[in-house]
């Protein structure tokens, strides 16, 4: 099998069995980076030199110290989401007004991921400041699906998801406060999973955020296989002493978890967004696959699922210190220039960055209902909780389309609430391929459980990725 298709597991033990070295394994991904990358624009900034020198220094010690000294990644390539500091790279977060800013460190992420011997070959394109689901921005440009050049990878990690699923890299870490991991996942067709929240630091990340927001937004890995999410999960979680609300975590096995003794919530639609029938057809098909492994189906509603939208909303907006308009570096008097010059080409950010920083002085003035709906989300996980137990997960779209064209996202602005709203629950949540649609196109399910149950969603996500073929590697 092709390097292009195999897991983060079974590349590195052909690089520890001696049969590939460590620079073949880069190359093969640069190469295929630059085959892929001019019609996906999905690589940002590449640090290919760098790599190759240390595929050989790789090569090189484990010449010297042998297969059970090394680290457990030597040798395996991965990307980072722009967001996320690397040494040397750009971190613009999609900004113009950050387009010559280079990382002068690593984020805690990316240095626990090249302290296990991974190996960084540069960082993805984004969605502009993480504000919208599609990803474009005036710094790089616009990020194509590789399954349909003309649809849309999502965001804000979609540069993340269009490179994974191309074959370009066996893993890429991106980060997630609405759905900017799992959607791209989705919309791509790779695994992807945001962890519980707090469990991974965000020290080092631009756009990041203030306060209880942190335990919000999450980063996470979108990989090839399901197999490797906990491995890589092991290497980057935990408190680094900088980010304020990371907390210590046991985790789990997803091995020990019998899934006989499971029990599987099927909720194919929730609030007041419409589902299409492929999307809720792939979330009964995944439940009907765990139903054969042993695990029981049960059906769950709640009215508070309705307001999905508000309880993320308020629970975002109810933190001070997150302003757009300070993310952005806008201010009033900016605004009207850029409004001006937009209908021209000429302004610095894209149109609905622009929305969201017109209509956020109104935002501004509900603080009374955001902390109301900020307290009902508390109160939905309180109860979701219960219902879920120690021995049960949620089976729910991640998207509630397949890939939209390009620009089409704003006819249903609001579908991201399908992950979004267990950003604020603090849920895990993995996405697995389920197959495609009559078009071709990518089709999910999204598995989620309680704060500190990763083990539990990944592991019925292994089973459905099983019994319903997985990661297919795209051929843009």
């Amino acid at each position: 099998m092709s390097l292009l298709d195999q897991s983060v597991r079974e590349i590195s033990h052909r690089i520890r069995s001696g049969e590939v070295s460590p620079l073949q394994v880069v190359d093969a991904h640069i190469e295929r980076i630059e085959q892929v990358n001019p019609k996906l624009n999905a690589l940002a900034c590449d640090r290919f030199a760098a790599a190759r020198a240390e595929a050989r220094q790789a090569g090189d010690r484990l010449a010297r110290e042998g297969a059970a000294a090394v680290p457990p990644l030597l040798g395996v390539p991965f990307t980072v989401k722009e967001f996320l500091a690397v040494t040397g790279l750009p971190q613009t977060g999609g900004l113009v007004r950050r387009k010559h800013h280079i990382a002068s460190e690593d984020a805690t992420v990316v240095a626990r991921l090249r302290e296990a011997g991974a190996i960084c070959l540069g960082v993805t394109n984004a969605a502009e400041a993480g504000l919208w689901s599609e990803t474009k921005n005036r710094v790089y440009g616009r990020t194509n699906n590789p399954w349909d050049l003309g649809r849309t990878p999502g965001g804000s990690s979609g540069g993340s998801g269009a490179l994974v699923a191309a074959g370009g890299v066996p893993f890429d870490l991106g980060a997630d406060v609405g759905g900017s991991i799992r959607i791209p996942a989705a919309l791509c067709g790779t695994v992807g999973h945001k962890p519980t929240g707090r469990l991974v630091p965000n020290s080092g990340q631009f756009p990041g955020g203030s306060g209880e927001v942190n335990a919000y937004l999450t980063v996470g890995p979108l990989a090839r296989k399901v197999e490797d999410l906990m491995p890589l999960l092991r290497v980057i979680a935990g408190p680094d002493g900088h980010d304020p609300v990371a907390r210590p975590m046991a985790l789990g096995v997803p091995e020990e978890v019998d899934l006989k003794g499971l029990r599987v919530i099927v909720l194919p639609r929730h609030g007041r967004t419409r589902v299409s029938g492929p999307v809720s057809g792939a979330v009964e098909q995944a439940a009907a696959v765990l139903a054969e492994r042993g695990a029981r189906l049960e059906t769950w509603d709640s009215p508070k699922l309705r307001k999905s939208f508000d309880m993320w909303t308020g629970a975002l907006s109810s933190e001070p210190g997150n302003s757009y308009r300070e993310l952005v570096g806008a201010r009033r008097r900016d605004l009207l220039g850029e409004l001006i010059r937009y209908p021209v080409g000429r302004s610095r950010h894209q149109s609905m960055v622009l929305a969201l920083l017109l209509t956020e002085p109104l935002v501004g003035k509900l603080q009374g209902r955001h902390r109301r709906y900020a307290n009902l989300a508390k109160t939905l996980r309180t109860e979701l909780d219960a219902v879920l137990g120690d021995d049960g997960v949620l089976l729910h779209p991640a998207y509630a389309r397949t890939a939209p064209r390009h620009h089409d996202m704003i006819r249903t602005p609001f579908d991201f609430v399908y992950t979004a709203l267990f950003n604020v629950l603090e849920y895990p949540g993995t996405v697995v391929p389920t197959g495609f649609d009559s078009r071709g196109l990518p089709l999910s399910v999204q598995v989620l459980a309680p704060r500190g149950a990763d083990h539990r969603t990944i592991a019925a996500a292994r089973a459905i990725e099983a019994g319903l073929g997985g990661w297919v590697r795209a051929e843009p």
